[in-house]
C-alpha cells in the first residue's frame, strides 16, 4: 500500500470556505498531500437545487480522479447534505463529508441534550445536522439558525469587527434562549469566527468545529484502510498541495494565504463543465 499512502487526498468545496477543512488536514495530518478544488465560478451552492448540486459534485469528482487521489473529502456542508450518496457512487473510493463528524462530536459533547446549529440556509433546510444527531441519540433536541450574512462578512475580511459581532449575536440570541450547551459551526467559513463566537457565547457553550472533526475522522479512516501516508514530506520534494478553481484564482489565493499555514503561490483554473 506504499503507493496508495503517497497519493493525495481530494478536497472540494463550493468556493473558499472549504479551505478551513484543508487547514485542519494540514495541521492534523501533516504527511498527507492534498488536491483542493474550489468551485468559485458557481458559488454559492446554497441557493441551488439538489439536482444541480449533485451534477456539480459529480463533475468535480471526475476532475479530482484525474489527479490520482486515494480519498475524497466533501468540504462543503451543502454538498455533503445533498450529494454525499451520489458522490460516493461516482468516486469508487472512500468519501467523507463534514456533517457526520461534527454531529457525532456534538452528540458526545452535550450535557443537557440541547444542541444548536448555525449554518447556511440551504444546510438548515436539509436538516442534515439534526437528522444526523437524532440518529445517534434521538433524545437530543436540536435548534437551528441560518446565518446568511456571515459568509460574505468573512470573505470581506470583517472577522474582527463590531458590525460582525452584532450580526452574530442577532443570530445566536434565539439559540441561547433555548439553553443550548453545544453549538455546531455548521458552515466551513464559521470556524474563522470562532474566537468572536466564543467571546459572545461564553465558556459554558461547547463549540464544535466540523472542519477539525472531519480531519480527525479522515485520519482514522485512512489508518483503518491502510491508506495513510507513512513517510514525511521532505524539503525539496514537489509541493505537496495543489489548488484548482473554476474562476478568479487571484481572489482564491489571496484568501487562502490569509488562513492557511502554507504559502499558496497559485491556483489553476479548471474548465469544470467539461467533466
Amino acid at each position: 500500500m506504499e503507493k496508495a499512502g503517497s497519493m493525495p487526498i481530494g478536497v472540494f468545496d463550493s468556493g473558499l470556505g472549504g479551505l478551513t477543512v484543508a487547514r485542519e488536514i494540514m495541521r492534523n495530518l501533516p504527511n498527507e498531500r492534498i488536491v483542493y478544488f474550489g468551485d468559485t465560478a458557481r458559488v454559492p451552492y446554497g441557493s441551488k437545487s439538489k439536482n444541480t448540486i449533485v451534477r456539480y459534485s459529480r463533475q468535480i469528482v471526475r476532475f479530482l480522479k484525474t489527479q490520482d487521489i486515494k480519498a475524497i473529502v466533501i468540504a462543503c456542508n451543502t454538498a455533503t447534505a445533498l450529494a454525499i450518496d451520489e458522490v460516493s457512487e461516482e468516486a469508487g473510493m472512500p468519501v467523507i463529508g463534514v456533517v457526520e463528524p461534527g454531529a457525532r462530536m456534538a452528540a458526545e459533547s452535550t450535557r443537557n441534550g440541547k444542541v444548536g446549529v448555525i449554518a447556511t440556509r440551504a444546510t438548515i433546510h436539509t436538516h442534515a445536522y439534526s437528522n444526523a444527531i437524532r440518529r445517534i441519540n434521538p433524545d437530543i433536541r436540536v435548534f437551528s439558525q441560518a446565518g446568511a450574512l456571515l459568509v460574505p462578512l468573512v470573505e470581506e475580511g470583517w472577522v474582527h469587527d463590531r458590525v460582525t459581532d452584532e450580526i452574530i449575536m442577532r443570530y445566536l440570541d434565539d439559540l441561547l434562549e433555548h439553553g443550548i450547551d453545544t453549538l455546531i459551526l455548521g458552515c466551513t467559513h464559521y470556524p474563522l469566527l470562532r474566537s468572536t463566537i466564543r467571546k459572545l457565547v461564553g465558556d459554558e457553550v461547547t463549540l464544535i468545529n466540523p472542519a477539525y472533526e472531519t480531519a480527525k475522522e479522515l485520519g482514522r479512516m485512512l489508518a483503518c484502510r491502510g491508506l495513510e501516508s507513512t513517510g514525511t514530506i521532505e524539503e525539496g520534494e514537489p509541493y505537496p498541495y495543489k489548488f484548482f478553481v473554476s474562476d478568479d484564482p487571484d481572489k482564491f489565493t489571496s484568501f487562502a494565504n490569509s488562513i492557511l499555514p502554507v504559502d499558496v503561490k497559485m491556483a489553476k483554473i479548471v474548465p469544470i463543465e467539461e467533466y
